[in-house]
């Protein structure tokens, strides 16, 4: 086990008193080249313009099924009820996100390990990485509640100590992925500039950030000014599709009150080189199934 806690550099000052200008990112969102992995260059070349790629039947059909027993299984697990790693809807009480899976299911661990996944993070982000959040989200028709336009690395640098985005999330999508059934969408391009949030981080806000976050979201102000410059595209496609997007691109997804549900397992992997230090705007770090401090590499 690979832990350390120490201080750094804050690049991207946030939770502030007042709004400031956003800060233009310097740091590339591919760090590797064509020959450390599967992506061709031409792929690279669009995902760090872009901040994202879409990989169409990424896990066979067969994959689909075996993840969803285990999503099932984990959201029906009588012992999970009052696990901190189970959040569930707060209106409905149905289950929302189940977090570290790797730790709760052998065959998702296996997944992360699959050279198809690891090999494209490493490549990626440019170096060996680690599992810094994982997760099943669960969109269950007619009552499923989005996901607010955020930047997971503003979350991640004030609350977990994330140095710089230098780390790649990777979401599988379980069930088909619809225009009208709460899919993600993204601002293409966004990645490349990190938007200040206004206000300080309340304590222990894990406890209610996971079912609706409200520290560190974006103004309406802001959001319009991304959204004017980068457009939004969605993440539509069938079951099995997998979606590689940057730690800092601005995204969020709708409500689902459609028949169909939505879900899907959600890995992020870190550069061990980009470890944890102390948060730069909370008072102490979330806990470690939502911000894993273990950065010995995935082998």
């Amino acid at each position: 086990m690979t832990t350390t806690t120490t201080t750094a550099e804050d690049l991207f000052p946030t939770r502030l008193p007042t709004p400031t200008d956003f800060i233009t990112r310097s740091q590339p969102a591919v760090w590797g080249s064509e020959g450390d992995g599967p992506f061709t260059a031409s792929e690279l070349e669009a995902h760090d313009r872009r901040g994202y790629t879409v990989l169409d039947d990424f896990i066979t059909s067969d994959d689909v099924a075996l993840y969803s027993g285990e999503l099932d299984r984990l959201a029906a697990d009588p012992a999970l009820k009052d696990d901190p790693r189970m959040i569930a809807e707060r209106t409905t009480g149905t289950v929302r996100s189940v977090f570290e899976i790797e730790k709760l299911s052998s065959v998702l661990e296996a997944l992360a390990r699959d050279p198809k996944v690891l090999d494209r993070a490493r490549q990626i982000v440019g170096s060996e990485v680690y599992l810094h959040q994982t997760r099943i989200n669960y969109m269950p028709s007619f009552t499923g509640t989005g996901f607010y336009w955020h930047s997971d690395f503003e979350t991640w640098h004030a609350e977990d100590g994330m140095p710089v985005p230098r780390a790649v999330s990777l979401s599988i999508a379980l069930t088909d992925n619809y225009p009208f059934n709460g899919g993600l969408m993204v601002m293409p391009g966004s990645h490349r500039t990190f938007v200040p949030a206004v206000g300080e981080t309340p304590d222990n806000n894990h406890e209610q950030s996971l079912q609706a976050q409200e520290a560190g979201v974006p103004s309406h102000v802001a959001i319009t000014a991304m959204a004017d410059e980068y457009g939004i595209d969605q993440f539509t496609g069938a079951a099995g599709s997998a979606l590689w997007f940057d730690s800092n691109i601005m995204h969020g997804s709708g409500n689902n009150i459609t028949p169909y549900a939505r879900s899907n397992v959600f890995m992020v992997f870190n550069s061990v080189d980009n470890a944890l230090v102390d948060p730069f705007a909370a008072k102490s770090p979330r806990p470690g199934h939502i911000a894993n401090r273990d950065f010995t590499p995935l082998g």
